[in-house]
């Protein structure tokens, strides 16, 4: 499966308010989702020793996959297909590779 094609099978399951003129929501989700990956993994850290377990793992996929259903919806409230928003930024971070420029912060370095 391509992103792409994921994006389009994930946006089947989109039900939110006003979706196709709202941003906010899913940019909402988006964080949301990222949080419970790091409380995750600050469980396991805090808990486990760092050392995590198989089950640890398919639950930390699970909040990945949903960040990744966020991705797509937020793109899509943009007008932007995933496909070409992991090629774009696989053109940036090779360019700033070649520049080492891959340490700093700033979105233009």
């Amino acid at each position: 499966m391509n992103f792409n094609s994921y994006q389009h099978k994930a946006l089947k399951s989109a039900v939110y308010p006003n979706r196709g003129n709202n941003i906010v929501y899913p940019v909402l989700g988006m964080n949301g989702e990222a949080g419970e990956v790091a409380e995750k993994v600050k469980k396991i850290l805090r808990d486990k020793e760092g050392k995590w377990t198989e089950e640890d793992r398919e639950e930390i996929k699970k909040e990945i996959g949903d960040v990744l259903w966020y991705c797509a919806a937020t793109a899509s409230e943009f007008g932007l297909d995933l496909q070409g928003v992991a090629e774009a930024n696989i053109i940036k971070l090779h360019d700033r590779l070649k520049r080492n420029k891959i340490h700093g912060s700033g979105d233009n370095r």
